[in-house]
């Protein structure tokens, strides 16, 4: 059964401000955090019922890494209401993030989110399967988005967020396929004085790559570091 703290957020809750402004009187603390959007063209669809599962199932990894969630479709809080029944049967995970509704499509039309080339039986317009990680200043730092038929990866968003919080506060960025305790990039900006600086001599290695053979360079471009650096 749908939790007692489940919250279905209407438009009247919502201001918006330009780039890409979310602010909830329910939770004025969202201010301070950062925070995970994800769109979805519509309630009773089966992709997005096993995404909102196992976002819920995903709730407390980001609650550990100061994030909240918010869900958003075009649909009122009744029928998320009777919804999130259903996902938790099929997922096992029991949706306790808030959900926006916008039954009349005011929101999605002033955040310019509509798909015009995927429609309801109605003929308007769905949403598009877009997932936003917003700043704690509100602003996007990611944006991801999906075809109707892929089903998205969280574990994938939570190794993004992972990446962006890191990279937030230290002078690093993230190689591919980076996860938690993998080394990192140095910052490609900060020259080889600068990266003393800031990881200390012997801080982190220079990867010695045939371009830079023969050269003295005051920045070599592959730098790696240690993620506790």
């Amino acid at each position: 059964m749908p939790s007692s703290q489940q919250t279905f957020i209407r438009k009247s809750s919502l201001k918006i401000q330009a780039p890409f402004l979310f602010l909830c009187p329910f939770s004025s603390h969202l201010i301070r955090m950062q925070r995970v959007m994800f769109m979805h063209p519509g309630d009773f669809t089966p992709v997005c019922t096993t995404e909102l599962g196992q976002a819920a199932l995903h709730e407390e990894e980001f609650t550990k890494r100061g994030t909240k969630l918010c869900g958003f479709s075009c649909n009122d809080s009744n029928s998320h209401k009777n919804w999130i029944k259903d996902i938790e049967v099929v997922t096992g995970g029991e949706v306790k993030f808030p959900l926006f509704c916008d039954p009349t499509r005011d929101a999605a039309v002033e955040l310019g989110i509509l798909d015009k080339t995927n429609k309801d039986a109605k003929g308007l317009p769905l949403t598009v399967r877009s997932v936003y990680i917003l700043k704690p200043d509100k602003t996007i730092a990611l944006m991801m988005t999906y075809p109707a038929s892929t089903g998205r990866n969280f574990n994938e968003i939570i190794r993004v967020l992972d990446s962006l919080q890191l990279t937030a506060k230290k002078s690093v960025a993230t190689p591919v396929d980076w996860k938690q305790g993998d080394d990192v990039i140095v910052n490609f900006p900060l020259s080889n004085a600068e990266a003393d600086e800031k990881f200390g001599k012997g801080g982190y290695r220079i990867v010695q790559v045939p371009s830079e053979a023969g050269k003295v360079l005051a920045k070599n471009y592959m730098r790696y570091a240690n993620t506790a650096a």
